[in-house]
């Protein structure tokens, strides 16, 4: 069946949902179910997304969406569509930067706002010591000290891991398990649930319709559709080899050096695999964090 609307992990499809000026309203809903009731959003107001280093050599940052709220804070809102190497190493190197460009010339105090990294992962952490944290939704990090006593409270990292988002439209309890389930689930929408019958809502699906699209938007969600499509298929090419390597490493050499063979062989898999399927290297190099000279070099 022809889907009816966009799929929301496509670049195009996330920022037409929550990334344009017509946007706000959803974006702000969307925020306001990640943050305590006594720091809700009023209005926002769109920052440039790409951050430059502060010298030409340095290395720039660009996000999928930037914002500030009314107060001056900060939020970055990413959707991450596959695992790569030092992701949340590079979640932290993106969070420098609206620390960073909140110093002032002159006499200053070093008084920051508050800055908040919002990820939407298409996929899960596996370095979890617990089942509980295994199957968490949303894991909210802050920085705090050998007592876990919160040391400073501005800085904060929200992960949404959708593959462990597993509700029922007959189990949603929150604000944010309806918007979690529009998003993971609404490319196989025919029409309008009635769990959605709300204006916030009701908006959402009219930027997410197919048919509301002009020619131009059209031809770029299918761009951007078939990118989508081709790193997932590069992830579960590379993900199945992987795992044959593992076990065939597994019974020759032991369960663990297999599973650990497995892994590694998989991590190159993905880059290497996707060079021959032909994907452009800047998509590469989004997928894996790698650089151009190392994959130019597989």
């Amino acid at each position: 069946m022809k889907s009816k609307y966009v799929n929301p992990f496509t670049d195009f499809g996330f920022k037409k949902i929550f990334g344009e000026e017509a946007s706000k309203p959803l974006l702000i809903d969307f925020l306001n179910c990640l943050l305590p009731p006594h720091n809700k959003i009023v209005t926002l107001h769109f920052k440039n997304t790409e951050q430059l280093g502060i010298t030409e050599t340095d290395r720039k940052a660009i996000y999928d969406i930037y914002c500030e709220n009314e107060r001056g804070e900060k939020f970055i809102v990413e959707l991450q569509k596959a695992k790569q190497n030092f992701f949340k190493e590079r979640t932290i190197y993106y969070s420098t930067f609206p620390i960073r460009e909140q110093a002032e010339k002159g006499e200053w105090n070093y008084q920051l706002k508050a800055v908040y990294c919002v990820g939407i992962l298409d996929f899960k952490f596996d370095d979890y010591d617990t089942e509980i944290e295994k199957n968490e939704v949303v894991h909210t990090i802050q920085l705090k000290n050998q007592h876990g006593k919160t040391f400073y409270s501005k800085l904060t990292y929200i992960y949404l891991e959708m593959p462990n988002f597993r509700f029922l439209d007959t189990e949603l309890a929150t604000r944010l398990d309806k918007w979690l389930y529009f998003i993971k689930h609404l490319e196989d929408f025919q029409q309008i649930p009635t769990i959605f019958k709300d204006e916030v809502f009701e908006q959402a699906f009219a930027k997410a319709e197919l048919a509301r699209l002009n020619a131009t938007d059209l031809e770029s969600y299918e761009n951007s559709l078939k990118v989508y499509r081709d790193l997932k298929n590069v992830i579960d090419t590379a993900f199945d080899d992987g795992k044959l390597e593992g076990k065939i490493e597994g019974k020759l050499e032991g369960k663990l050096e297999g599973k650990i063979e497995g892994k590694i062989e998989g991590k190159i898999e993905v880059p290497r695999t996707a060079k021959q399927m032909g994907l452009a290297i800047a998509a590469i190099v989004q997928l894996t964090g790698l650089s151009e000279e190392e994959i130019a070099n597989l």
